[in-house]
Parts: structure tokens; sequence; C-alpha cells
């Protein structure tokens, strides 16, 4: 099976916003990688995130701001030919980013990312009240570099294959 490069911007955006989660990837003093899956909204170029004020991760990103965020689409099973082990692949589309985490420090700008968030996983519109607003952490990630792939496409000359759907 195939993996090809993904281009187009415009599908780049539909995985990202099809994704419930990114995993953010971080690097420590010691150089021991650290990797969260966390929530998050999009929009314009922009990965909005938000956490506690205090933690392994904020003592790591005040030190090193440098992140790398992964969305992966919901991986499905596929084979080209079922007694064929090597053949095995999953099929998923997947974005890798990188940028730098600036953290959002102003009430008003804090309400506007908290929506963004949001807006991802509901059609509602949200309140928040000061003390939530004042002890969330926004995290303002600018894309700088996005590579992006789409894994397990099935070869033209293949006999068969089948998704996990059809089992």
């Amino acid at each position: 099976m195939r993996t090809f490069f993904i281009d187009d911007r415009e599908r780049i955006e539909r995985i990202i916003r099809n994704c419930k989660l990114c995993f953010v990837g971080m690097v420590a003093e010691d150089a021991i990688p650290y990797v969260l899956p966390m929530n998050f909204g999009y929009e314009e170029g922009v990965v909005y995130l938000h956490s506690a004020r205090e933690g392994r991760s904020i003592s790591i990103l005040e030190k090193n701001p440098h992140v790398c965020l992964t969305f992966c689409t919901d991986p499905q099973l596929m084979w080209q030919n079922e007694e064929v082990a090597c053949s095995y692949r999953m099929r998923s589309d997947s974005v890798i980013c990188h940028g730098k985490v600036r953290f959002v420090e102003e009430d008003d700008a804090k309400v506007v990312a908290m929506d963004i968030i949001m807006k991802h996983y509901s059609e509602r519109t949200f309140t928040y009240s000061a003390p939530a607003i004042r002890n969330v952490l926004v995290w303002r990630v600018e894309l700088e570099q996005v590579s992006a792939k789409e894994f397990g496409v099935p070869s033209p000359h293949a006999i068969k294959y089948k998704d996990r759907n059809t089992f």
C-alpha cells in the first residue's frame, strides 16, 4: 500500500477539523520528549489549546516553547491479501505541524480562544465566569511548518482490499 503527501491546504484543514484530539509534543531540558493528547480549536492557521496554569508541560514550555502538533484521522485496518501479513496497513490521514506556544494572558483574548476551542466540539454558545477565565491557561500556536500524508492507499494492482467495516 502506498503513502502520499497531501499538499492541498483545504484538505489539510479538513483533516485537522475532523480530529477530536491532537497530540502535542515538546522537549524538556533533559532532552526527554513529552507528549500530551489535548482538546483544541483551529482557526486560520492557529491552534488553540487550554490547560491548568501549572504543571509539567508549562514548566517545559516556559523554557522551550517549540512544539510539534500531530493530528490523525480515525484509522481503518486494511489489507490487500488476507493471507499476507505484510499487506496489512492502517488507512488514515495525518497532519504534523510545528510552531511555538505563546500563552494568552488578556481575558478578552482568552474568551475568543475558548470560543474557538468549544466551537470545535459543539454548536452551542458558552459563557465563562471571570474565575474560570482567570484560572485557565490558553495556548496559542501559530503553525509555522505543516506537512500531511495519506497512509494505506491500496495499490492499483491489488487484487482486493478490505476495511474493518467489512468484517
